[in-house]
């Protein structure tokens, strides 16, 4: 649905670019996991996806048509669920629902079927006569995305939208935005959540200063990282055990214990046998692919970020 194509774009008093030939796509029916460490250029990206920034250099479509024109025709195509609480604290829910509906020239019946049908997917009838000052924390994401699925949008965008949540809240979040997509949504996911993305993504893009890193479907990326094992023995045997893993693979420290990547033909099997062999004692273990964080981090590094 959504193609970005070599998108660069500076702000006039910086010194550096915040994007530099970001190109990916954003499908139907599928969630993109769009990540980041602080500065690496999401929200300018979101800035541009939401109309709030012109086009410098590039090109964004939606099925083919230039952005800004779909914009013009169509400007509830495309919706932002922000980071921040995007209503009005002294009007009740349903208050809310019917101003941002109202905005989007829903009238009629319509207005009053869309704001029904929005309450019930976010689990809010109970709350419609509440003030959206007295919601939890929760209460007030599941307004944000209420206010989002009011003009039936196509292409969504989640910018942080679990933050200051608790787990509950969270787990109906993040099985709420699966089933948009699954409907047909295109659905942009972004967070500092590596399990959020991990647990609800397709397919990944990671930015880092202003550029794509790499982008594909989640669960081959995390298999071209190869299989990984931690491991971590008893006592002071570090320099033992990285001494006695290293013709299995590639060993590098993690916590108290190593992580080996496996080489080609090595076994898992074989490696625990010759920890035991030598007479350690393994007091952790845990083997398979690498997750998102450890992708995410092994392209971002580990330094801080402003």
């Amino acid at each position: 649905m959504l193609a970005i194509r070599n998108l660069s774009f500076r702000y006039p008093t910086a010194n550096v670019a915040a994007l530099t030939e970001v190109s990916f796509e954003a499908r139907r029916g599928e969630v993109l996991g769009l990540l980041g460490p602080n500065g690496a250029g999401k929200t300018t990206l979101i800035a541009h996806l939401s109309g709030l920034l012109p086009l410098q250099s590039g090109d964004i479509t939606v099925d083919d048509q230039p952005l800004a024109a779909m914009r013009a025709r169509q400007p509830t195509r495309i919706a932002v669920a922000p980071q921040e609480y995007a209503f009005y604290p002294s009007l009740s829910v349903a208050e809310n629902l019917a101003c941002f509906a109202g905005v989007g020239s829903l009238s009629g019946s319509d207005k009053k079927s869309r704001i029904a049908e929005c309450l019930a997917f976010s689990q809010l009838e109970r709350y419609a006569s509440v003030h959206a000052d007295r919601l939890s924390g929760g209460l007030k994401r599941r307004l944000n995305l209420a206010i989002a699925l009011l003009h039936r949008p196509e292409l969504l965008l989640f910018d942080e939208p679990t933050v200051g949540v608790d787990p509950q809240s969270r787990a109906f979040l993040l099985q709420a935005i699966k089933q948009l997509a699954q409907d047909g949504c295109a659905v942009i996911y972004t967070s500092h959540y590596m399990e959020e993305v991990e647990a609800i993504a397709d397919r990944v893009v990671i930015l880092d200063q202003g550029r794509v890193l790499t982008q594909g479907l989640l669960t081959e990326l995390l298999n071209a990282s190869g299989t990984l094992l931690q491991l971590a023995v008893e006592g002071d045997e570090m320099d033992r055990l990285k001494t006695l893993l290293s013709p299995f693979g590639e060993v590098t420290p993690h916590g108290v214990g190593v992580q080996l990547t496996l080489a080609s033909r090595r076994s898992f099997a074989a490696v625990i046998a010759a920890v035991d062999a030598a007479g350690m004692v393994v007091s952790h273990a845990r083997f398979g692919h690498a997750d998102l964080e450890q992708l995410f981090m092994s392209l971002t590094d580990h330094a801080l970020r402003d």
